[in-house]
């Protein structure tokens, strides 16, 4: 079977783009997916995403991580969708879509897209580390020599220890900047490594330094591998409303190859 795909980055964050409106992809095959996201062996991306049919909106979002099991929400990756999305024509400049998290809305100009993200409630502050779920969950740390930081091996150890287990997180280490900016590094599950940027990560860490009282401001920028990033929102008590995670998200190619 012939299998036309396309790569999409935001941010460096990179995944293989599927128009699976045919229903036809085999997605429950774990091997093909990890194989065509294998960076020597196949395309080579950090997720592979399908975009399938809605019943009551635009398109339905599913995410594979790298390892080939489908995944929590994406944020990076809900973001080139959308601008896959219009490169399909399925949509012109603002959509509503279906994600394993439930509904998003999304605008996009002149590749730059704005997501919106899941309403946050729940934030666990601790002495040493914050943790919420922004759709996916996401360890908090902050730090002062952020560049020094062996990522793989401490987000690894955070990833499988107490409290996560077999479940597993996310892991952000971050430094701040300036009132409003931080810089982040993430160590990924599903990828089991850094990546160049994480959407759903940003996300949780402009809202954990709000919340521990780090910035005042509800629109913080965020310094990533792979480019910068922009996480606004509004806050009553403990609970955080209209998150955009805003970025770039751009078209790198497309092809073919044998499944």
């Amino acid at each position: 079977m012939k299998l036309h795909f396309y790569k999409y980055q935001g941010t460096g964050n990179d995944f293989i783009m599927i128009d699976n409106r045919t229903m036809l992809f085999p997605k429950n095959d774990v091997t093909l997916i990890n194989k065509l996201c294998d960076r020597r062996f196949g395309i080579g991306a950090d997720g592979l995403i399908l975009l399938e049919p809605s019943e009551n909106h635009d398109f339905t979002m599913v995410y594979f991580n790298a390892d080939g099991n489908e995944g929590s929400m994406c944020g990076n990756g809900g973001r080139c969708l959308v601008a896959f999305a219009k490169q399909l024509k399925v949509i012109e400049n603002k959509t509503i879509f279906d994600a394993v998290d439930g509904l998003h809305y999304a605008t996009i100009e002149n590749e730059i897209v704005s997501l919106k993200m899941i309403d946050i409630d729940n934030i666990e502050v601790t002495n040493t580390y914050s943790f919420l779920n922004t759709g996916s969950p996401h360890h908090i740390s902050f730090c002062n020599n952020l560049k020094d930081l062996n990522v793989k091996k401490i987000g690894a150890q955070i990833r499988y220890g107490a409290p996560y287990f077999e479940t597993g997180t996310n892991v952000n280490f971050v430094e701040q900047v300036s009132e409003n900016a931080f810089k982040v590094r993430t160590y990924e599950r599903g990828v089991e490594d850094e990546t160049l940027a994480c959407g759903t990560g940003v996300t949780a860490v402009a809202i954990a330094a709000h919340k521990t009282k780090k910035t005042n401001s509800t629109k913080i920028q965020l310094e990533v591998l792979g480019g910068n990033l922009e996480v606004s929102f509004e806050n009553e008590g403990n609970l955080y409303t209209n998150i955009f995670l805003k970025g770039p998200a751009e078209s790198v190619f497309e092809g073919n190859t044998i499944i």
